[in-house]
């Protein structure tokens, strides 16, 4: 049992709330809100907030925008999905739809999330240097147990994230021989699952040309024109 109850698994946790409009992308439920206005945005923000109760602090989060609302939900504590979020996605969507209002996935566009990955021979030396530069941590102080270092000795290292929570997270792959014919940095972007295909079209419509889908549905590697590569990722084929 983790902080909310049981932590569902990716495909419970998608088929739990889709059809309300909410999206599973990279351990998160994400959704979005049309408003009229953003003194509406603020207002049906406080109202949600409101409605999680104690709740709140530990899985929403809210970036409000004139006429948009993008709502997150994840515990922080647990730092996973839980149980909790499932029934707050729930609790959420009915608050809304008493004001006339609905979620759904896509509003100036998809919801998604990004990722930017460094392949590296020596994670832990290269590491310290970007959490530095980019004044980047752990996930939160309270996922990490008291007493305990902030890395555990697992590969890969954990990833870094801002923590404000406004720029990508960074993660570290492991690389067995250097690899110059190939960028060593590229961008993850992760989609909802019902919108990959569409994402897909349009990147190789625009230039790209797909290196691999090996691994897909849990992404798919493409390429610009140049060969600087790009990971569309959902959360298929993970669990």
């Amino acid at each position: 049992m983790t902080a909310g109850g049981a932590r569902p698994t990716r495909t419970e946790a998608s088929a739990a709330v889709s059809a309300l409009g909410w999206r599973y992308i990279l351990g998160t439920l994400q959704a979005t809100v049309r408003l009229a206005s953003l003194h509406q945005a603020a207002e049906i923000a406080a109202r949600l907030v409101h409605e999680c109760g104690t709740a709140a602090d530990d899985s929403l989060s809210i970036d409000l925008r004139p006429g948009l609302l993008l709502l997150t939900l994840r515990s922080r504590r647990a730092a996973a999905v839980t149980q909790q979020d499932l029934d707050l996605a729930r609790r959420l969507d009915t608050t809304l739809r008493e004001f006339g209002l609905h979620l759904e996935p896509a509003a100036v566009r998809s919801v998604q999330a990004l990722e930017i990955a460094i392949d590296a021979l020596d994670i832990p030396a290269i590491r310290p240097f970007w959490a530095a530069i980019l004044a980047y941590g752990p996930e939160t102080p309270a996922a990490v147990p008291p007493g305990k270092p902030e890395q555990p000795d697992t590969t890969p290292p954990a990833p870094l994230f801002d923590p404000l929570g406004q720029g990508p997270v960074v993660w570290f792959q492991q690389m067995t021989s250097p690899r110059p014919g190939r960028n060593r940095i590229h961008l993850d972007i992760s989609v909802p699952h019902d919108e990959a295909p569409q994402r897909l079209r349009a990147a190789l419509a625009a230039g790209g040309t797909l290196v691999s889908e090996e691994r897909a549905p849990a992404f798919w590697v493409l390429a610009d024109p140049e060969g600087n590569e790009a990971c569309i990722t959902t959360w298929q084929g993970r669990d």
